[in-house]
């Protein structure tokens, strides 16, 4: 896709009426529905005028688009978006969400900015939170917001004792802060500090009991517990007159201060660098148009007054997602499988290899698409329409065969009819002679190539046909002797018997080859189910890591600065973090065993069972 070619300008995506009711926008849903690469989620936040979308401009790369606000006026209403070719990686691609302004005072309800801090979080890969100024204790505690998330985001959908809010660093976004206007010096007691250091020591906790303290430390420590990453950016002034301030969109670089320019440069190459695709609770990477689904879910579950739920989320995008996807791979066996329809009638052994060939692409692309599939159900129902469509192809190419080989049989005997019927066999010898004409048009028969699957069975009904045809001009033909007539009678029989057990042996052997053919597509079905549970593991193993090395991290420094309790009680949640990856590792092949492995089984008998009886795929039609 060419986002630019559908995106030329953002679009609103979330709407926030007057009365602080949320709603997706169809025009830029559908957008993100058109998006099948994954994308790379940023969401900028921050109070109202503060220069949020003049950030999201320059990551577009853009001079102007997102709506730059010259007075007190918010411009910004709801979430807009604005989708872009991502600049580094390709394949990707990246995601601009310029968020309503928080503490909007024509507005005057914090709940509802509250839904739209919370929206996100829950959206984005890298939260960008935009203020003004210095990171003192009044910019800290403007992001209040952030100690209201246990509120508005749940990770479970069943309620259980233990704080849900240790886990949100598996599932939250990285962070940054960016401080505008900047005039001071990063000196701190008189040493010079790094931009991190600088946010780092904003958000260091105070020592000591009672409300004045836990108020000043809740906001911090939600930001240190929450995010499993976070950094800095501190921009000096863009310009100096304050007059160029209210017009930034419609300044060229050479009129803004160096210094802003090269700060910028650094806040975008970080963002296009570092910023990571986003994914949802249990790793699986978010394209476009899951993104679009997400977005109505939690926008639903906020507008019904209920709490978004990660487990929730993940459970109905997966089902839509693993719908989508046994239809996907449905085409693609279809689609080759119409290909060799044209060729039809051909062997069971070529028509089994295509089927195995086109049943095992059409695995691999519902592999590709599908996750938490951890029961096979949706790959139940991909191998149920396959084989269903396997079925029509096998009677199709059976009755391809079937009137081929009887055509071809009809214009064979057209001479001998003729023959026949001028009487040339109702004469003394004429046995003999008939039976001579009759296996020398068999043979010629047997000659011609590509008669498909029913080649022997068609002929030995065509025999058994004209078993009485020959019985009457072996008993009219008056040279033969009565002994001579038996003789024959049974030489006849034998030979249709003969000819039958050709054609049981016939089956017999196609029978194998399609068992041997199924086992060979269960094996390699088995193959791709066990890849794809090993790849869902170490997702969620990854998320597990990177929450563990964000709480070391932050143990760390809790040690460094004397905080023991807290310390401790990270050691507990670095504890459980490591029995659940252990559990996920020692579980995972459970998984795998007790629900894939039962229900591949049955299917490598499903389609030889099914469908070498033609009255069984009778019986099979008359139920569907």
């Amino acid at each position: 896709m060419s986002c630019s070619k559908y995106m030329p300008a953002p679009a609103c995506l979330i709407e926030n009426d007057e009365n602080g009711k949320l709603c997706v926008r169809k025009d830029a849903k559908d957008i993100l529905d058109g998006i099948n690469e994954p994308v790379v989620v940023v969401s900028v936040v921050g109070l109202y005028r503060t220069g949020k979308s003049y950030l999201m401009n320059r990551l577009a790369r853009q001079q102007s688009g997102f709506a730059l606000g010259n007075t007190v006026e918010s411009k910004t209403k709801g979430i807009w978006m604005w989708c872009v070719p991502h600049p580094y990686k390709e394949g990707h691609v990246l995601v601009l969400l310029d968020t309503e302004g928080l503490g909007d005072v024509d507005k005057g309800d914090s709940k509802n900015d509250g839904w739209i801090f919370s929206l996100a979080v829950l959206l984005s890969s890298t939260l960008v939170y935009n203020s003004r100024g210095t990171i003192d204790n009044g910019a800290v505690e403007n992001l209040h917001y952030v100690t209201e998330l246990t509120e508005q985001i749940k990770i479970r959908s069943a309620e259980e004792e233990e704080d849900e809010d240790s886990q949100f660093v598996q599932f939250f976004p990285s962070f940054i802060w960016v401080v505008r206007d900047f005039t001071l010096e990063l000196v701190i007691e008189g040493k010079k500090v790094t931009q991190d250091e600088y946010l780092e020591f904003a958000l260091q906790l105070k020592k000591g009991v009672g409300k004045k303290t836990s108020d000043y430390n809740l906001p911090r420590e939600c930001i240190r517990r929450y995010f499993p990453s976070r950094k800095c950016f501190v921009f000096p002034l863009p310009v100096t007159s304050q007059k160029d301030m209210t017009h930034l969109e419609s300044l060229q670089e050479q009129d803004l201060a160096q210094a802003f320019l090269e700060v910028t440069g650094h806040f975008c190459d970080h963002i296009f660098f570092n910023s990571a695709v986003k994914t949802l609770k249990g790793g699986h990477r978010v394209t476009g148009k899951l993104l679009g689904h997400l977005v109505e879910i939690y926008v639903d579950t906020i507008s019904s007054g209920r709490v978004p739920c990660l487990d929730n989320a993940v459970v109905a995008l997966a089902n839509l997602e693993n719908q989508a996807a046994v239809q996907e791979a449905l085409k693609v066996y279809q689609s080759g499988m119409e290909e060799v329809k044209n060729t039809f009638p051909i062997s069971i052994d070529d028509l089994s290899c295509e089927h195995q060939k086109f049943s095992s692409l059409a695995t691999s692309e519902f592999m590709k698409c599908s996750f938490k599939d951890e029961k096979g159900e949706y790959l139940e129902k991909l191998e149920e329409a396959v084989s269903m469509y396997y079925v029509d192809l096998l009677e199709e190419n059976m009755m391809t065969s079937e009137r081929k080989c009887r055509d071809l049989l009809n214009n064979l005997f057209s001479d001998m009819n003729n023959r026949l019927q001028n009487g040339e066999y109702s004469q003394s010898g004429g046995y003999e002679l008939y039976c001579r004409d009759r296996d020398a048009i068999v043979e010629q028969y047997r000659r011609e190539p590509n008669k498909g699957v029913r080649a022997e069975a068609v002929l030995n009904e065509f025999l058994k046909e004209r078993g009485s045809e020959a019985s009457s001009i072996l008993y009219t033909d008056t040279k033969l002797t009565e002994n001579e007539r038996q003789i024959k009678e049974e030489k006849e029989t034998a030979a249709l018997l003969k000819q039958k057990c050709k054609e049981e042996e016939e089956k017999r052997i196609e029978s194998e080859r399609m068992f041997a053919a199924e086992n060979e597509r269960h094996e390699d079905r088995a193959k791709q189910m066990e890849e794809k549970f090993k790849k869902e593991l170490e997702q969620q193993q990854q998320e597990m890591d990177r929450a563990i090395e964000s709480k070391l991290k932050e143990q760390e420094k809790m040690l460094n600065k004397g905080f023991k309790e807290r310390a401790t009680n990270l050691e507990e949640e670095i504890k459980k973090l490591n029995d659940e990856k252990e559990r996920l590792r020692d579980g995972g092949g459970g998984i795998f065993k007790d629900y894939v492995m039962p229900f591949l089984a049955p299917l490598v008998e499903m389609v030889p069972n099914l469908l070498m009886h033609r009255s069984m795929i009778k019986c099979l039609k008359a139920k569907r």
